[in-house]
């Protein structure tokens, strides 16, 4: 199965895909008893988007840790080494863990949205001189796939409202922007830190173990949020995904889109600069207590 595409994501198929808009026209459709049912899940290679692993891991019943752990496997989208994570298959083949022989997808209602949109992948862009990103489609014909010879016709709009994926793309489409923004961004920002990947990572794809970040004591100190924001924000996940996004753009790229506690950085910066002054200190001890060991029987009391 095709990847959703967005920008520097390499395009998985073999076959070059032709551009779509939502009004162009196409012929498929998938149902049990058709030839092929099943054999886009025994090709799969999906890259997940933060609101599939939402779906998913509720679905499940399971923590966004949990379902991590078991159904996902890590990659890099880019050459700085920017997080991304997609579906676990079997170890022989790569063969969906959720597809079922005889009755296809075991969570079909809460499937990812790249299973959704397939044959159609989505390509997300951003010109060098627009601030805007945009949505373009890709008709994916692949030669396992029977669906393309059925004599039923629709449109790219179409399709997206009878697979319900606009929900989704409406979720995700932030975290398209921040990788477009992060690339085209380029030496501006220059490579991610270590700590800037691992929010990305807790924000984007484990959002149960960004509420426990949200949940420290230091978080509330620094950001303005009351206190009806911050009970949304623990318990709706859509609603900590939506705030997550916002924060990594403040965190990467300086925008200030969530209100500081008024001399919240002033006093951060003092705090860090009497642990620093206090770290230095204990490093200085330390040496001279290092350098006088040798001598100690000679030094008086």
């Amino acid at each position: 199965m095709s990847d959703n595409q967005f920008d520097e994501i390499p395009f998985s198929s073999p076959v070059q895909p032709n551009q779509l808009e939502l009004d162009t026209k196409f012929c498929f459709n998938c149902y049990p008893g058709i030839s092929c049912f099943n054999a886009c899940c025994k090709q799969a290679d999906i890259t997940l988007a933060p609101y599939d692993i939402i779906r998913l891991k509720n679905r499940l019943g399971m923590s966004s840790s949990e379902f991590l752990k078991k159904h996902t496997v890590p990659f890099e989208m880019d050459a700085h080494g920017m997080p991304g994570v997609k579906m676990r298959t079997t170890d022989d083949d790569p063969v969906c863990l959720f597809m079922d022989e005889e009755k296809g997808c075991t969570v079909y209602e809460d499937r990812p949205s790249a299973c959704r949109y397939y044959p159609i992948a989505l390509l997300a862009s951003r010109k060098a001189d627009e601030y805007h990103d945009e949505q373009h489609y890709a008709h994916v014909q692949e030669d396992h796939c029977m669906g393309h010879k059925e004599d039923r016709e629709l449109t790219v709009a179409e399709y997206r409202k009878e697979q319900k994926v606009e929900e989704f793309d409406e979720l995700n489409r932030s975290f398209y922007q921040l990788i477009l923004k992060k690339k085209s961004s380029g030496p501006a920002v220059g490579k991610p830190s270590p700590t800037s990947f691992q929010l990305f990572f807790m924000v984007c794809y484990d959002s149960d173990r960004f509420r426990e970040f949200l949940n420290a004591p230091n978080f509330r100190n620094v950001y303005d949020l009351t206190d009806e924001e911050f009970e949304q924000l623990n318990k709706d996940d859509v609603e900590r995904l939506k705030f997550g996004y916002r924060l990594l753009k403040q965190v990467l790229f300086g925008e200030n889109s969530i209100p500081l506690v008024k001399d919240a950085y002033e006093k951060r910066m003092a705090e860090r600069a009497e642990i620093l002054k206090a770290r230095q200190e204990a490093e200085a001890a330390y040496a001279r207590a290092k350098d006088q060991e040798p001598f100690e029987k000679y030094i008086d009391d």
